[in-house]
């Protein structure tokens, strides 16, 4: 069988991808034939695996730790965006595997969804694993917020090295009190940062609450200090260093602080430790994940595109990307994987779009939106629910103005599927 089902899954994801088809797809069927396959392929690795989960950020930041390591001369396997379910994993291994299924590489680095990645763990234990946030998202799939905190302590549970977590979340925070084993380690924020990583509590509590006092908080292997327009503070060792940035968005920012303390951990358990100048400069070259900022080039101005899925990252795409000279397009769909309950557009406050307004909104959900944005006094140019009709139109009456994108995650798919056919797209494979 073992044999068989390399070769076979490989046919498969041949097949799949001359038609179209779901990235996951191979991965389903070596799942069926090989139960054994992933578990088998990556138990080989020296490095051992490393797992990324929360609610939000982790593309990017997966991205941000691959790259980081590879600028130590490591040989790193992830699953570049194309599915964070474990049948995705099965999937990108059979991309990455020759033809008697050995993979070449060093350590994995998975991004993988929160409730996906419990049952990754239970097969896979990984050896580093690093916690982003719990907010609300997706109620419809996972419940409620302490149901997903649970999902993560599970995941910080099953790891045998390293867990890192986020200081200035108090639900990632506390999980560090269930472990008895693996290591902790914290990225954590400036004080005068804090106010702009609400917690989920104080994120319901509406805007212009006041920010609880700070508890003490145990110090952390990697803290951002300060984020400027192209750069950005970050400490650790004693001493603060100072690094360009190509990521925009204070949420990446921050999520770089979490990718280095990640990165330093794995560096550091090996024979030699970071060189730490090459892994800053490795920082400062980072591109943005695709939809996530992504930056793409129509009628030579920019397109950005930000993902959003969550109050709180809507919050901060409309914080870390202001509306002031861009024409805006914002595209809500309500599909499985955008997560079907469209309620936590009543937590965002759209004031900031009110000078400017929005010229399209589109999506399956475009009219929910359209009524959302109604009830801030932003002004909206055109809504309909057919996204290339939408994206065209928007475009065409761009007059001249560099444009963006706000998007749930299909809706970017969509948009990202269209734009491919007039300017150049990233490939996911």
């Amino acid at each position: 069988m073992f044999s068989l089902s390399v070769p076979l899954g490989k046919f498969v994801r041949r097949v799949s991808r001359l038609r179209g088809g779901g990235s996951a797809l191979p991965g389903l069927v070596v799942e069926k034939i090989d139960p054994g396959f992933m578990q088998r392929t990556l138990s080989t690795l020296p490095h051992g695996v490393a797992v990324v989960s929360g609610t939000n950020g982790k593309t990017t930041t997966t991205k941000m730790v691959v790259e980081l390591l590879e600028s130590q001369g490591l040989k790193v396997f992830t699953n570049r965006t194309g599915s964070n379910f474990t049948r995705g994993v099965a999937a990108a291994l059979l991309g990455d595997v020759d033809w008697r299924g050995r993979l070449d590489a060093d350590i994995a680095v998975l991004e993988l969804d929160e409730a996906h990645a419990v049952h990754f763990v239970n097969r896979v234990p990984p050896r580093y694993s690093l916690l982003l946030n719990v907010l609300r998202d997706q109620l419809d799939r996972f419940g409620e917020i302490d149901k997903t905190a649970q999902l993560l302590q599970h995941i910080a549970s099953k790891t045998t090295g390293t867990v890192v977590l986020n200081r200035e979340d108090p639900r990632v925070a506390r999980i560090a009190d269930t472990l008895h084993g693996p290591e902790v380690l914290y990225f954590g924020l400036d004080d005068s940062l804090l106010g702009t990583f609400p917690s989920d509590d104080e994120l319901r509590a509406g805007p212009g609450s006041p920010v609880p006092a700070v508890p003490d908080r145990p110090q952390a292997d990697v803290v951002l200090r300060r984020v400027g327009a192209d750069d950005a503070d970050f400490e650790y060792d004693g001493a603060t260093v100072t690094t360009g940035m190509k990521l925009r968005g204070v949420y990446n920012i921050f999520n770089a602080a979490a990718a280095l303390a990640l990165a330093r951990s794995i560096c550091g358990s090996g024979a030699a430790t970071a060189d730490h100048s090459t892994l800053l400069k490795a920082l400062s070259e980072v591109a943005p994940a695709f939809g996530r900022g992504e930056s793409l080039t129509v009628d030579g101005l920019p397109l950005d595109l930000v993902l959003v899925k969550n109050p709180s990252g809507f919050r901060l795409g409309l914080k870390s990307f202001p509306s002031g000279g861009y024409a805006t397009m914002i595209a809500i769909n309500d599909n499985y994987a955008d997560g079907r309950d469209m309620s936590w557009l009543w937590d965002v406050d759209f004031d900031s779009l009110r000078a400017e307004g929005v010229d399209q909104v589109t999506g399956s959900r475009a009219y929910d939106m359209a009524l959302r944005l109604q009830y801030d006094e932003v002004q909206i140019g055109a809504v309909g629910t057919d996204i290339p009709a939408a994206l065209a139109d928007f475009i065409r009456k761009g007059n001249g103005k560099p444009k963006r994108v706000f998007c749930t995650y299909t809706a970017m798919l969509a948009i990202r599927r269209e734009l491919s056919k007039i300017t150049t797209v990233e490939v996911v494979s």
